[in-house]
């Protein structure tokens, strides 16, 4: 998919390849061997199916720039290949030329696997007027209506539907018809947990509230 000069695929799970003048990933997970090389790595929280060592170890080069929770950093020190480490937390954005990184929290409600104190992310990437939004591991939380403040900008929405560890699909699609983005994209099925055919019903739902949908095939 290609929206104003930005592409975008999916990689399966929670793994997207984000491009225009920087190839940026985030959470690569079970990816290709010979996927292209990264300008920037973006990881949500310290999870296998998050922060895959090996997964990165196919996209780094010398000097790739790699964003973490604190809690990701141990594994990250492993690489033999130079890579610049940045730790991220909630609330705090980075500059990267002409690309700003705003990380936002991400955390369960009412389950345990993603408590709010480990203060993990997603990631709002700004380029230029066009907004993707990463929801990390997440359930439908009050910090997402922030993000009704850049509904002048176009803002794709990255949502995870998959239900247990995260929201599902019709917690999703409330979550849709709050940020009301430009386009929303499922995430985290698939594989773990999650079907195609919560995707499908997903799309059905954002049908129904105006909210435009794409299911992207995997990468």
């Amino acid at each position: 998919m290609n929206i104003d000069g930005v592409e975008i695929k999916w990689l399966g799970h929670a793994g997207f390849l984000i491009k225009n003048s920087k190839v940026i990933y985030v959470d690569p997970y079970n990816i290709k061997e010979d996927s292209e090389k990264a300008d920037l790595i973006l990881i949500t929280h310290s999870h296998y199916d998050h922060c895959s060592v090996a997964d990165m170890e196919k996209i780094i080069q010398k000097g790739t720039k790699i964003i973490v929770t604190a809690d990701c950093q141990s594994k990250i020190n492993k690489f033999n290949t130079p890579v610049r480490l940045e730790v991220i937390e909630p609330g705090q954005e980075l500059v990267f030329g002409r690309i700003k990184i705003l990380a936002l929290p991400a955390y369960n409600i009412d389950k345990h696997f993603h408590p709010k104190e480990e203060a993990w992310v997603g990631y709002l990437i700004k380029m230029n007027d066009l907004l993707v939004y990463h929801a990390g591991d997440t359930d439908n939380i009050l910090e997402m209506q922030k993000l009704t403040g850049y509904n002048q900008r176009k803002l794709i929405a990255l949502l995870p539907i998959g239900g247990r560890f995260t929201m599902n699909f019709e917690e999703a699609a409330e979550a849709a018809e709050m940020i009301k983005p430009f386009l929303v994209i499922p995430m985290h099925y698939g594989s773990i947990v999650g079907s195609e055919e919560d995707a499908r019903e997903f799309k059905e739902l954002c049908g129904e509230i105006g909210i435009n949908c794409e299911i992207l095939e995997k990468d």
